[in-house]
This record gives C-alpha cells, sequence and structure tokens, in this order.
C-alpha cells in the first residue's frame, strides 16, 4: 500500500463519500425506504467500479449489498460487514448544518452517518481500493452490507441463518466503533445485547374530562411514568433481581486494564454526556456502568394530549418505548421473560399493562488472541503508533452472534472518537481518522494476506 495514493485521492474520496452521506437512508421510517435502496445500489455500482461482482440481496426489508473481490487462490478470505441505514435525525432544530448536506468544519465532516456507519464502511472500501492499487487483492474480500442494523436486522439474520456460507470466512471484520480516546485504536472484547420494546398502559376505556373526574379516575400517562420509576429506581438499580444473578463481572486483569486507560471523568461527563453529573449505581465505576451491566432506559412517551394549545383531558392509554442492555450470559429470551414478569408485579390492579417486544439481540464476547488480532494491532502500530488497547463496548451490533457462526474471529474496531455524536444532532467524524484509517486498513489487508 502506498500511502500516497491515500494523500493524493483525498479530494476525490471526500466528494465519493459526500454523496453517500446525502441519501437520507434512514431505516426505521417507511417514507425514507427508496432512500435505502438508493444508498445499497450506490454502494453495488461503487464496490463493481472497483472490479467486485457486486449484487443486492433481496427479500423482506431493505436490500442487503453483496460483494466479492476477484479470487486470489491460496489466500485467506475476509468477511467484511457495515451498514448504509442511518438513525433518524430529530431534533433538526439542533443541527449546525442539514444532517443530509455533509459539511467540512475545522477538519471534522458533519453529516448523519457519518461515523455511524456509512463513515466507516466507505474507510473500508477506500482501504480495498488502496490496497489494491490498480492491481490484485492481497487476499479475497468479501463484503456484507445491510441496510437494517438500525431498526432490528430481521433480514440479515434471515439471510445467514439460511444461507450460513455467507458468514464462512478466516476473519471477519466489523468496523463500527471508535477509538477508547483520541490516539488510541481500540479492539472491543464484549457487546451488550439489547431488549427493545413497548409498554402500553390503559387506565380506562376512554379519555375523561378533568374537570368533571380529576381526583378519582386513573390517569394512564401517570400510571404508566409510575411504572417505569418503579422499575428502575433513583439508585440506577432495575428491579429485576433475578437480572443481576447472571452478570459475570469483570475479572481482576480486565479491570487493572480498564484502570490503565486515559480517562477524565470530568471531560467525559461535560463533554460527552454533556450533563452537569453522570447518574446510575454509584459504587461502579462508570465503566462497569456502560460496558458491563445491564441498563434500563426510556426513549420516549406517547400518550394525552401534546398539541399545541390546551386539552384538558385524563388519558385513558399511554405508550413507552424502552430497552435494555445486556452483558455476557443474558440472553434476549431471558430479559424477555425478566421485563414481562417485572411489569406485571409492578402493574396497579386497574390498570391493563401490554408489553410488546420490537426487537433485540443477545450479548457477545470476543476472543481476541487469533491471529488476525495481531495483524490489526501491527497494523495500527505502523500507522498511527500505537497497538490496539482492548475494552468492551456497551452498545450492541445485533448480527454479531450470526456473524461468529462462520467460524472466524470478528475483529471489532472503528475510526470513531468518542465525541463523534452517534444517533446525535452535529454528528460527525474527523477527515484525520478517515485517511489514517484507510491507511491502517488497507496494511492490515496486506498483513492478514500474508498469511498463507
Amino acid at each position: 500500500m502506498d500511502s500516497r495514493f491515500v494523500e493524493r485521492e483525498q479530494p476525490r474520496f471526500l466528494r465519493e463519500l459526500n454523496a453517500l452521506l446525502a441519501i437520507p437512508s434512514i431505516s426505521t421510517l417507511p417514507a425514507n425506504a427508496a432512500d435505502c435502496r438508493r444508498a445499497a445500489s450506490w454502494l453495488v455500482e461503487h464496490l463493481a467500479h472497483l472490479g467486485c461482482n457486486a449484487t443486492l440481496l433481496e427479500g423482506e426489508g431493505h436490500p442487503i449489498v453483496w460483494a466479492e473481490s476477484p479470487p486470489v487462490p491460496g489466500a485467506p478470505t475476509l468477511l467484511i460487514y457495515g451498514h448504509y441505514d442511518v438513525q433518524p435525525v430529530d431534533p433538526v432544530s439542533e443541527w449546525i448544518s442539514p444532517p443530509f448536506e455533509p459539511t467540512v468544519r475545522d477538519g471534522r465532516l458533519f453529516a448523519r452517518g457519518a461515523a455511524d456507519d456509512k463513515g466507516q464502511v466507505f474507510c473500508l472500501i477506500k482501504a480495498y481500493e488502496a490496497a489494491c492499487d490498480g492491481g490484485a487483492p492481497p487476499l479475497n474480500v468479501r463484503f456484507l452490507i445491510e441496510g437494517e442494523e438500525e431498526c432490528g436486522g430481521h433480514f440479515i439474520a434471515k439471510l445467514l441463518h439460511d444461507q450460513p456460507e455467507r458468514a464462512r470466512a478466516d476473519a471477519v471484520l466489523v468496523c463500527d466503533m471508535a477509538y477508547h480516546a483520541r490516539g488510541w485504536p481500540a479492539v472491543y472484547t464484549a457487546l451488550r445485547g439489547i431488549c427493545y420494546a413497548e409498554i402500553e398502559v390503559r387506565t380506562t376505556r376512554r379519555d375523561l374530562h378533568s374537570g368533571t373526574y380529576g381526583g378519582v379516575a386513573p390517569n394512564a400517562v401517570e400510571t404508566l411514568c409510575r411504572l417505569l420509576m418503579d422499575l428502575k429506581g433513583r439508585d440506577g438499580v432495575i428491579a429485576m433481581p433475578d437480572l443481576y444473578d447472571r452478570v459475570d463481572p469483570p475479572n481482576e486483569a480486565e479491570l487493572a486494564g480498564w484502570e490503565s486507560l486515559p480517562f477524565d471523568e470530568t471531560s467525559f461527563t461535560h463533554d460527552e454526556v454533556t450533563s452537569r453529573a453522570l447518574v446510575g449505581i454509584e459504587d461502579k465505576s462508570v465503566f462497569e456502568r456502560t460496558w458491563a451491566l445491564p441498563t434500563f432506559e426510556i426513549h420516549g412517551i406517547r400518550g394525552g394530549f401534546v398539541g399545541d394549545g390546551a386539552k384538558t383531558v385524563i388519558p385513558a392509554q399511554a405508550t413507552a418505548k424502552v430497552s435494555m442492555r445486556l452483558v455476557p450470559a443474558q440472553s434476549y429470551e431471558f430479559a424477555r421473560e425478566q421485563l414481562r414478569e417485572a411489569c406485571r408485579r409492578l402493574a396497579p390492579d386497574y390498570a391493563d399493562v401490554e408489553v410488546r417486544f420490537i426487537h433485540g439481540a443477545d450479548p457477545v464476547q470476543v476472543d481476541v488472541t487469533a491471529r488476525a488480532f495481531q495483524s490489526l494491532d501491527q497494523a495500527f502500530q505502523e500507522v498511527v503508533g500505537r497497538a490496539t488497547v482492548a475494552i468492551r463496548a456497551g452498545g450492541s451490533i445485533p448480527v454479531v452472534t450470526d456473524l461468529a457462526r462462520g467460524g472466524g474471529p470478528v475483529l471489532l474496531t472503528g475510526i470513531g472518537l468518542p465525541d463523534d455524536g452517534l444517533h446525535s444532532p452535529n454528528e460527525k467524524l474527523d477527515l484525520q481518522q478517515l485517511w489514517d484509517g484507510i491507511k491502517v486498513f488497507a496494511r492490515f489487508f496486506e498483513l492478514l494476506g500474508e498469511r498463507r
């Protein structure tokens, strides 16, 4: 890989990435289904231009991009996973520049999907281009890029269940993560799972007049809020005792490794969390709370009257969207039962409570001792001057468990930074991270290809 190639082509790379980021491929919104297909087609055309055999895989959901490099007999096979779909952009008013008009400010590229995950997918595609440098690739590469990671990943789960051979590879690369801190690249040893649900509460058959019935009629929004507060106390403890019986605490070596990482809690609180204080179980460290313990979060509440003006109504029904993050040994099915039973136990007798499950994924543990991780460390060391540190992640990537069944080690890494603002207004990607990342992964492809 010639680093001068990456430096020379930066203007073209930026134009190409801007074109991809300008497509509003929001997978959870039906109105953006055509945009999701447009983003997938853009990737197919781009990969085909680089000499790959690229196609769209169709099914119930947004299409999946599948591409294979020209065969390299005797060389290892690397499967690259990513996603082209993005989160909704609300609240739009908080964006400094429009979310689908990529804008560079102070060396940072702002757009929805810049870091999660279009920018990182693009980084790997350009790394492949740099590694080929107009010739043959150094190894066999397959691309599996889905369009539903942000809304459950149902199609790709079915695809890998029906066609498990697509996940068979000597190694799997997932570039959907971030450095631990600027200058500190990371590999991830665990991902938390997720259980996403809606909790609906009904207290009366119809909305009621708050003057006539106020003081006696049960209010659905109030009842729902009390239920939600009972599900997690002020101390951060979730009211599901069995949940904590299935927590495998980090061992001493892992805790020692975390303590050696650069971390400024004040900066984390003010600059990343953008708050005046942190919450949660106080006798646990920030890393334990975000990486090694389950969570319960409320994402939104719908019910009653929320329009302009006034309407004096006692709501009959209210719904909350919630999720639980799960740690190793806590399966999605286990979490479903825990949440359902807790709602049944805590709901008042006068209320009907229904729990509807939307999507979920099991947690993941990764053994980072495979030889492919040595190649990744070497690539980071050569390009950015530091090998990776092993940490956990608080987030979830549902497809990783399916990818691991293919037999190859799953390398969870990335080029993002902690302040990239994933899922938030003004999401960004530092351009130097992109240029370094292209060089790192191009070198990784070369090193992995040498292990024949």
